[in-house]
């Protein structure tokens, strides 16, 4: 079962994708912020990260930033989700280190096909 953390703040967001997630076999953990995400993947190294980029406290791409800096965080996949859906945005995103990108509304289907590819990526 792989182990995902979803880096999101708006609750009805969180909770639809961590339902979704879930029901498709993924053990889903929750942060509502940058910083409780930074502590949450540190600790738990997940299998991947769902960052979205707008957080309250410390915004997704610098979350994504001091993941990717952390030697122990580093090799921890990172997907970006955003509202934004701007080309500069989602080259902010892969500048950022995100290793892939996705809008919002989310469209599961293709979701999951980018989460598979990572995780498949991460296990080679």
């Amino acid at each position: 079962m792989p182990d995902i953390v979803l880096v999101e703040d708006n609750e009805m967001n969180r909770d639809m994708l961590a339902r979704r997630l879930v029901r498709r076999g993924f053990f889903v953990r929750i942060a509502a912020d940058g910083g409780t995400g930074i502590r949450m993947v540190e600790e738990a190294l997940p299998d991947l990260v769902l960052m979205d980029m707008t957080l309250p406290d410390i915004d997704g791409l610098e979350v994504t930033r001091k993941l990717k800096a952390n030697a122990r965080t580093r090799d921890v996949p990172i997907l970006v989700l955003t509202a934004r859906a701007m080309a500069e945005d989602r080259e902010r995103a892969f500048a950022a280190g995100a290793d892939d990108y996705d809008v919002k509304p989310v469209d599961i289907d293709r979701l999951l096909g980018k989460m598979r590819a990572l995780l498949e990526r991460k296990a080679s």
